[in-house]
């Protein structure tokens, strides 16, 4: 019995129910706005190349888990969110962490879907699969600071800091990037060999 319907239908009813949950009453209703960009450009993306190439359902469940992690994020400002203070409580850190964890997760979930991706592609195997999966997330880090940096000006200057979440870190964005670079750097030597049906990752 084919499950991936089923589990594709679930994916989207959690984050769903995730999203009307940020929905209301954000900690801040702008930040909210522009930090949803990201979700409704990569949502966006995931559904329309569903047809021409359609991941594992593995490589949908590290998708929804990232997306959810970024909504959470979204609802309180990342300065600010509760699982973050708590970390730096608990840890003693001299910030919120919480956009770090995220930052971390980026390179950690989509490392894989996106060797996944070079994989059924370009057709890439061995270590040059694993390379250049770790530049795209490299690359893909960049550019996201890149483009979080244009829309703060562009958008909504205003709102700064709340939106970057820099903390007063002049080097905010260099260790953004990095700790993306160690979350690839991770799941790229933890993975195991998966098999080549839709359920698991390649």
């Amino acid at each position: 019995m084919n499950t991936a319907p089923r589990q594709l239908a679930l994916m989207s009813g959690l984050l769903a129910l995730v999203w009307l949950w940020a929905a209301i009453e954000p900690l801040s209703r702008s930040d909210w706005l522009l930090e949803n960009l990201l979700v409704f450009f990569f949502a966006g993306l995931l559904l329309a190349t569903h047809r021409r190439f359609a991941f594992s359902l593995g490589a949908y469940w590290l998708f929804t888990l990232f997306i959810a992690m970024h909504l959470y994020g979204a609802h309180y400002t990342y300065a600010e969110t509760p699982l973050g203070d708590w970390l730096r409580d608990s840890l003693g850190l001299g910030r919120n962490p919480y956009d770090r964890v995220v930052h971390g997760a980026f390179g950690l979930l989509l490392a894989c879907p996106l060797r996944e991706l070079l994989a059924r592609r370009a057709g890439l195997r061995g270590l040059w699969l694993d390379g250049l999966a770790l530049c795209l997330v490299m690359a893909m880090s960049s550019l996201y600071e890149q483009l979080e940096m244009l829309a703060t000006l562009i958008v909504s200057p205003e709102l700064g800091t709340a939106f970057l979440g820099t903390q007063g870190d002049e080097w905010d964005a260099q260790k953004d990037a990095g700790l993306a670079t160690l979350g690839a750097l991770a799941a790229l030597g933890l993975r195991r060999p998966f098999g080549r049906s839709r359920g698991t990752i390649a």
